[in-house]
């Protein structure tokens, strides 16, 4: 398998985990890649009357740690314009918060770390 199809399907498989984690732990699923312009927005979902924007970063090592090594300021302004395209859609009127979900593969087996509030909308 080339390197991009690894990488595709260790997103995936990070994805189906990620989103299972938080099922698990008392959220609803609204939406999995949806879509906004060329791009999409991992996971939404909603808890406690609130809404929750989730992106997932799959790994194989665990070299990082920190979300704003990761999500990028491009990737944050990309998921608030997202989120604001979601919420009109949708008619939504609830709180929203911005989470990562980090799916960390050693030797086979998955791990996740989920951060909460792990950026705040500033454009």
């Amino acid at each position: 398998m080339k390197s991009e199809e690894k990488k595709k399907k260790l997103g995936e498989v990070g994805e189906d985990i990620a989103a299972r984690f938080l099922l698990r732990n008392g959220y609803k699923i609204r939406h999995r890649n949806w879509r906004f312009v060329h791009k999409e927005v991992d996971i939404i979902a909603e808890k406690d009357n609130q809404l929750i924007i989730v992106e997932v970063k799959a790994r194989t090592d665990e070299g990082f740690s920190r979300p704003d090594e990761i999500i990028t300021r491009k990737k944050e302004r990309f998921l608030i314009e997202a989120t604001d395209a979601y919420i009109r859609k949708y008619e939504i009127d609830m709180e929203t918060r911005f989470d990562v979900i980090f799916v960390f593969f050693s030797k086979g087996k998955p791990s996740v770390e989920h951060i909460e509030d792990a950026f705040y909308p500033t454009l």
